[in-house]
């Protein structure tokens, strides 16, 4: 992988974000599927290392949140990318449309439910981005939500600034508390999406992952890439950024997401505690002076 520059796919809101400057397929960084394998094998190896340290030192936790049309490759890409973390400090999330009891708290309330703790690595398969997104292409759905009409502004760019302005505050209050976020937007053409939708339905254990409101969701097909890319815009920061991901070609977003995330936790300042020699030596005594 010595081409791949996870910084080429990285947005921090130091230049604009234009989801047309943005390819859905690149050149691939490995050369078949047994080289695929084995590259993904030594990240899984080298995030889980880096967890170990993480989750020992007990200072730091990881949010990491998936941003997709459908059928982009989030799932198969968590399946892929984490299959070397050890379960009991990894924990996922997927969100679908709230609950009533979700609609009866503000908006990022049932995401709180759900954070990682300190040692963690949290997954959000689709997360309060929703609320930006989904929300932005059917606003028809905020009254849902049960704010009070005087304290919704008359103008919707204004309601959408104040959300992005609660989601930026959000996250850095998260990653003032050792709570770093990496946030990714798979980046899927149309037409690509198209092809996989039929796959599903061709394939009779696939068929109940799709539904005619799916379908009908496409039709904004550019109303949601719109949304994304002001969003990406309002909300990518230095300690939260975003990665764009080109995910035409899931074995190449899978290999870029892996590095990205196993970059970040080999960043992180953290280590396995120390134990005194001499206290180490006490307790070796011990464990024989118990076995005798």
């Amino acid at each position: 992988m010595k081409n791949l520059k996870t910084s080429q796919f990285r947005f921090d809101g130091k230049k604009k974000f234009l989801i047309a400057d943005n390819p859905t397929q690149i050149t691939n960084f490995y050369t078949d599927e047994v080289d695929h394998a084995r590259q993904l094998d030594d990240l899984a190896a080298r995030m889980d290392q880096a967890q170990n340290r993480m989750h020992a030192d007990g200072h730091y936790g990881l949010l990491v949140v998936l941003q997709a049309m459908d059928a982009a490759g989030k799932d198969s890409s968590i399946r892929r990318i984490f299959k070397g973390v050890n379960p009991s400090r990894f924990q996922i999330a997927p969100f679908k449309k709230p609950a009533k009891e979700d609609l009866s708290h503000d908006f990022l309330w049932r995401f709180w439910q759900e954070l990682p703790e300190r040692g963690q690595i949290g997954v959000f398969n689709r997360s309060y981005y929703e609320e930006v997104l989904a929300l932005r292409v059917h606003p028809d759905r905020l009254s849902q939500q049960m704010i009070p009409t005087g304290l919704l502004p008359k103008d919707e760019k204004v309601l959408w600034k104040q959300r992005f302005g609660d989601i930026v505050h959000f996250e850095d209050y998260l990653f003032r508390n050792g709570f770093p976020i990496v946030k990714f937007y798979l980046n899927v053409d149309k037409e690509e999406q198209g092809k996989r939708l039929i796959a599903r339905l061709e394939d009779t254990q696939k068929q109940w992952k799709l539904s005619e409101s799916d379908l009908e969701e496409r039709e904004f097909w550019p109303d949601y890439l719109q949304a994304y890319e002001d969003t990406i815009n309002a909300t990518a920061t230095r300690q939260n950024p975003w990665y764009v991901i080109p995910s035409d070609d899931r074995p190449n977003q899978q290999l870029i997401i892996a590095s990205v995330i196993t970059e970040l936790l080999e960043s992180l300042p953290v280590d396995f505690p120390t134990t005194d020699p001499k206290e180490a030596e006490q307790l070796i005594k011990k464990i024989k002076k118990q076995d005798s």
